[in-house]
């Protein structure tokens, strides 16, 4: 884990500093940026292991920016912002974020989520297999973290992955919001969690689902969970 590459997009040089300060002393590489577009040459060019990202930039909104950032990374985004509301949580989380902390935080709590995030990536690669598996037209792909839907790339974010992974690798489970939560967060569900696995569960389907509204990989059962369609012929 020491030595991956964290890249910081703030506009706020003092903040940066500050958080710089405590990831190198954990003997993390350290990038930052200042704007969106800075922030995402350096995504595409140093392919950062984390990018820990503000909401409120000078060019382009932080959630617009992990849009863009979704589109070329799956690395974890942990967002920090001084919005605090469930809305804004939402926002960041359905552009494909994988955490949300409030300003002011605790630097000690911000490098443990990093440390967190990065570790369950790692596991998850390396507990990975070469095997894809496939429904109708729909392949994910284990050891490469890739998905793709009729050839074509769909980019996921990590935790979007994990989720999707989960249901797929055992289609005929049901599995409960609290199940999705406590398995991919490795955390108990608190108040308000559950809404975390629905939004992420709506981002998914808005990637994969021809129909995001009458779905038809990723089902919902009604009063109980979410379960992958395993009716969908696996060739």
């Amino acid at each position: 884990m020491a030595g991956e590459r964290i890249l910081i997009v703030d506009d706020e040089p003092e903040i940066i500093d500050f958080i710089k300060m405590y990831l190198v002393e954990e003997n993390f590489k350290v990038s930052w940026a200042l704007n969106g577009k800075e922030a995402l040459q350096k995504v595409r060019l140093e392919k950062p292991a984390l990018v820990v990202l503000d909401i409120m930039l000078p060019d382009i909104d932080g959630v617009e920016l992990c849009l863009n950032i979704r589109k070329i990374s799956n690395c974890p985004v942990l967002f920090i912002s001084c919005k605090s509301s469930d809305i804004d949580k939402v926002l960041a989380l359905s552009a494909g974020g994988d955490d949300y902390l409030t300003k002011p935080f605790s630097t000690l709590e911000l490098v443990a989520r990093i440390k967190a995030h990065l570790r369950r990536n790692r596991m998850s690669e390396n507990n990975s297999s070469n095997d894809a598996i496939k429904y109708d037209g729909l392949e994910l792909h284990l050891n490469t973290h890739e998905v793709f839907l009729n050839e074509k790339l769909i980019s996921l974010s990590a935790k979007e992955f994990e989720i999707l992974s989960l249901l797929m690798k055992d289609p005929k489970r049901i599995h409960t919001v609290e199940q999705l939560y406590e398995t991919v967060w490795k955390e108990n569900v608190l108040e308000g969690d559950s809404r975390t696995i629905i939004v992420y569960i709506g981002n998914i389907r808005k990637k994969i689902e021809p129909d995001p509204s009458n779905p038809k990989y990723v089902l919902t059962i009604r009063g109980v969970g979410y379960k992958f369609n395993h009716n969908l012929s696996n060739s």
